[in-house]
């Protein structure tokens, strides 16, 4: 499947696991090279426990990434923590936003009465994405049954530029997950009986009444559906990517206001208390610490980190390459605005050197203008210049990118070791780690 597009991935998955069941969907996304290095996405919501228990039983040491953003209701944290101590999960992960993130975004803690995209975006979509850096795929809980962008779920999704969304419940009913719940004798989410059946934030999450939608409870009164947001052409829309979206566009990980100090994350008690027989017995592998980084650590580099004596102190800016911290050197033949109208890059194919603006870290049009470059045949120095940070180093390689410029502030906060921590960004791309 190397040579395949990530719809077209998707598309032979669906075929190859189409008559199996939510269990062995789940086992084989684990263990299919076609999938990469998964990890389990929960909310420990209503319906959460499900995909957590098959989890726990078919591969206990998965990571599972829960977004806390600091608006959940108290029930749920409660809840997070009972399943956590219930289900022999040996890998669960918190993820928050920093608080200068949160500072800098929601001040007062009332960005959802004014803009709730906004407010998913800096509470959850982004401290999410990050920790979703080093995986191929990501497994989440959705299904058909609860309507609106979801009734055409199918087990694998595309989620552009390379990775992988598995729904291994997507084709189960209502009453399945109930009888699941029964015959394995697993606890309900406490606001599940006071009418909740989706839950979200607090703020955003009212209950539902007999016969309303099970989602009508979520953002009510609005058109919102769902807290994903994706960038296409540097506009942020809801809702999956539209087919015809996905191939001019590439998405940058929906990065944070600087500063962007790593994501806080908090270890959860996972003491093995295993109620299900299936359950294997296994010994617990560490926790992260508190102030681990959101994702897997990545190997270490063998890359020799280069210093700049005095540029540094001074205000030059630099140049980031795989081995390091490099000074500006070379003067583009061609500097690309983000709005640079991708019909007229072939013209530009024989410069030596082509630089592309980012002129906001939140700006991912520079990322297909890279991909489309690459992919007309340009074998030039392409370097990006303005607002990316470390965390998007490995994005910036993977597009096609030889060299981040990055101002001499940003070198000061972000300093060589954390951009050579994503300098390995081959072994996170799905297609080199499976070519070996």
């Amino acid at each position: 499947m190397l040579d395949l597009t990530l719809e077209d991935r998707a598309r032979a998955l669906n075929d190859r696991y189409r008559n199996h069941a939510a269990v062995s969907v789940l086992r084989h996304a684990l263990a299919d090279p076609d999938l990469g290095r998964v990890a389990l996405v929960s909310s420990f919501g209503a319906e959460s426990v499900v995909l957590l228990h098959m989890l726990s039983v078919a591969a206990p040491d998965t990571p599972v990434l829960f977004v806390d953003t600091g608006m959940l209701f108290p029930e749920t944290l409660a809840y997070q923590r009972e399943i956590a101590a219930r289900l022999p999960l040996t890998d669960i992960r918190v993820i928050r936003a920093s608080d200068d993130e949160i500072a800098a975004a929601d001040p007062g803690g009332t960005l959802n009465q004014r803009d709730t995209d906004a407010c998913c975006n800096a509470r959850k979509v982004v401290p999410l994405e990050r920790a979703l850096a080093g995986f191929d795929g990501w497994i989440t809980g959705r299904k058909r049954f609860q309507g609106g962008q979801r009734v055409e779920l199918e087990f694998f999704e595309p989620e552009a530029p390379s990775r992988l969304r598995v729904n291994p419940l997507a084709h189960w009913r209502a009453q399945d997950v109930v009888e699941y719940m029964d015959e394995n004798a697993l606890p309900r989410h406490p606001l599940v009986a006071r009418g909740y059946p989706s839950i979200g934030c607090a703020p955003c999450t009212s209950p539902v009444k007999p016969g309303e939608d099970p989602r009508a409870g979520r953002w009510r009164g609005s058109a919102k559906t769902e807290c994903g947001i994706h960038f296409i052409g540097g506009k942020i829309v809801r809702g999956p990517l539209a087919p015809e979206a996905v191939p001019d566009a590439v998405p940058e990980p929906a990065p944070a206001p600087e500063p962007v100090p790593a994501a806080a994350i908090s270890p959860v008690p996972t003491d093995s208390v295993p109620t299900q027989p299936e359950a294997p017995t296994m010994t617990p592998t560490p926790r992260p610490r508190a102030d681990a980084d959101p994702v897997a650590p990545l190997p270490a580099s063998s890359a020799t980190i280069v210093t700049l004596p005095g540029a540094e102190a001074a205000d030059a800016p630099v140049l980031v390459r795989d081995d390091g911290f490099h000074p500006v050197e070379g003067t583009p033949d061609v500097s690309l605005p983000p709005d640079t109208d991708p019909a007229s890059l072939g013209q530009h194919l024989g410069a030596a050197l082509i630089a592309v603006e980012f002129p906001a870290m939140t700006d991912g049009r520079g990322f297909s203008l890279a991909r489309i470059l690459r992919e007309l045949g340009y074998a030039g120095r392409l370097r990006a210049t303005g607002g990316l940070i470390a965390d998007q180093y490995a994005m910036a390689r993977r597009v096609g990118f030889d060299e981040v410029e990055i101002p001499a502030a940003l070198s000061r906060r972000q300093p060589a070791p954390q951009w050579l921590a994503r300098a390995d960004w081959r072994d996170w791309d799905h297609r080199s780690r499976l070519a070996g």
